[in-house]
């Protein structure tokens, strides 16, 4: 069997890996465009800023010892042009010579390529992309030559991130811009608000809903008029399918350009595999097509491709979007659907909001992390989950992805044995805490309300703050009267049991033990989900967005 595989990284050279292990006899040749045919990519921001200051750390297999071990005939520097389906060829270009390559079974593992849209005037300032090891070299050598001082970012998902925080850390001056309402796009705004205070806190600049129109060599010029000052501009708005050469194959593509492929990360063309950031499959929630180009499903598709070209059908059982980010000290991550994305589909679905501890709270150190957790509300079935945190943000997710990737209810996420010691954990971790509170909802025991009802509220809502004393003195929300958790059964005279009352603490805890009490003599409640805290973080977001309005985000002045 002579096997043909089109690119390397992740995919390709997983597959190639995986086929390999399964047959000694293939012929198996893979084609890299580049120079490098197995790198780290999700290394590459930690290099720019310093993290990682070894280039070859950045390999995470080099030409010859991939061609060594596994004895694959590695071919760098060669594109793959076009593709021939009914012939079986693939036509390469190395260098000025263009050959054609028959092949029995064939891999395409192409990767996706930065978007880069022709902005007016970008050739007049340094403009850069970062997507594998030349990009990267070309944006450090940039640095050390040149000293920029300042730079914009265009573009705020996790790569954006990353390496506003590492050009920032370079000593440039860097301003963020997203075209979106909030920065993280698989994350909602309820808990954006908090990233959004933290890079402002870090000293970054950060635009939101604007784009950028335009460019000269003193910076950027923003969609409401301002212009951002910016030695160099990074490019981080996206990829795009690597798939043009395949245009006249009869390979059938999705709207993107992306190649469609069943659960066997089969194409519509025979013995013609795909996988990677090239392709669409089907989300494991929703059940939608989707392109999802990240690390961990493209070594996973190189396994089963791998398996498949050997008779195995092995099915990929789609993909679910799990990811985190370390932007300084706080680490955003995600899994399954979003809110934004449920309410597009039209699909019920109730969320609970968890404030908790990284670990024991008598333990030195550690932080706060809010857990946001969407469930089925006929079935309480876990549908995705956002957490932002500090430490130990990155195992919870892991534990909410398998609830995802399992179909496990809030009941199940309770009943979760999870490893506790004081350093890392508490005896209630916060992933069994949402647990209960899902099932606290789905039993109608907690009824929640959100950040977002607040200006809905009917005008003579009877509104409760149960913090003490000292905690209301420091900010409360307008309109909530103070009656201590403690003093409240002595206290009950003081509210209509006839009328709703909106309960609100710090985080949500103390204003579920009012609603317990007030419930059982007769009252019906909502407690606010987050408390205080999430409020407070919202109405922060909001007062920096309303305060730069019609200013400058760089240097804070008025824009004529």
């Amino acid at each position: 069997m002579k096997v043909v595989i089109v690119g390397g990284v992740a995919g390709g050279a997983g597959t190639a890996a995986r086929l390999r292990r399964l047959d000694e006899n293939a012929e198996i040749i893979m084609l890299e465009r580049g120079e490098y045919i197995s790198y780290a990519n999700c290394g590459l921001p930690y290099y720019v800023g310093g993290v990682i200051t070894d280039r070859g750390a950045l390999q995470v297999q080099t030409v010859a010892g991939f061609s060594s071990r596994f004895r694959v005939d590695v071919r760098t520097n060669s594109e793959a042009v076009s593709v021939d389906t009914e012939k079986k060829t693939v036509r390469v270009r190395r260098g000025e010579e263009i050959y054609e390559e028959s092949y029995d079974k064939l891999v395409l593992s192409p990767g996706a390529s930065p978007v880069k849209p022709p902005i007016p005037g970008m050739e007049e300032n340094h403009v850069f992309t970062l997507r594998n090891i030349p990009d990267t070299y070309a944006i450090y050598d940039f640095i050390e030559e040149h000293k920029p001082k300042t730079c914009v970012v265009v573009g705020a998902g996790f790569i954006g991130l990353e390496m506003a925080e590492n050009l920032s850390e370079r000593g440039l001056k860097v301003t963020v811009v997203e075209g979106a309402a909030h920065v993280m796009p698989p994350i909602d705004m309820d808990m954006a608000h908090q990233v959004h205070n933290y890079i402002r806190a870090k000293g970054l600049g950060l635009c939101l809903g604007q784009t950028c129109t335009a460019m000269d060599k003193e910076g950027v010029i923003l969609s409401d008029g301002q212009k951002i000052p910016a030695d160099m501009v990074l490019l981080s708005i996206g990829v795009r399918p690597d798939t043009a050469f395949l245009k006249d194959s009869g390979i059938e593509m999705g709207p993107r350009g992306e190649i469609v492929v069943n659960e066997y990360m089969e194409t519509s063309a025979p013995d013609v595999y795909a996988l990677g950031d090239a392709v669409s499959t089907f989300h494991a929630v929703s059940g939608a097509r989707t392109v999802i180009p990240l690390a961990g499903p493209a070594n996973k598709q190189g396994r089963i491709v791998g398996d498949n070209l050997c008779g195995r059908r092995t099915a990929y059982k789609g993909s679910q979007g799990t990811s985190v980010m370390k932007f300084y000290d706080m680490t955003v991550a995600v899994t399954g659907e979003k809110e934004e994305s449920l309410k597009a589909q039209g699909r019920a679905y109730r969320k609970a909001i968890t404030t908790s501890a990284s670990h024991a709270g008598y333990y030195p150190g550690g932080g706060m992390m809010t857990v946001k957790t969407l469930f089925d509300p006929e079935t309480g079935v876990i549908l995705g989950a956002q957490i932002v945190g500090t430490e130990g943000v990155d195992k919870r997710i892991d534990d909410l992805a398998n609830a995802v990737r399992f179909k496990l209810t809030g009941t199940q996420l309770q009943e979760m044995e999870l490893a506790y010691a004081p350093p890392f954990s508490s005896a209630k971790d916060p992933v069994n805490m949402a647990g209960y509170v899902v099932e606290n909802m789905m039993e109608g025991l907690m009824k929640p309300f959100y950040v977002e009802d607040l200006e809905n509220l009917p005008a003579d809502a009877q509104k409760v703050d149960v913090r003490t004393e000292a905690e209301y003195a420091k900010g409360t929300i307008p309109g909530f009267i103070n009656i201590p958790l403690d003093s409240l059964r002595e206290r009950l005279g003081e509210l209509d049991l006839t009328k709703k009352v909106y309960i609100t603490c710090q985080i949500g805890l103390r204003g579920y033990l009012a609603q317990r009490i007030l419930e059982q003599h007769g009252a019906d409640t909502e407690n606010l989900a987050g408390g205080y805290r999430l409020y407070e973080m919202a109405e922060k977001d909001k007062k920096a967005m309303a305060a730069v309005a019609g200013k400058c985000a760089a240097c804070g002045m008025e824009i004529e």
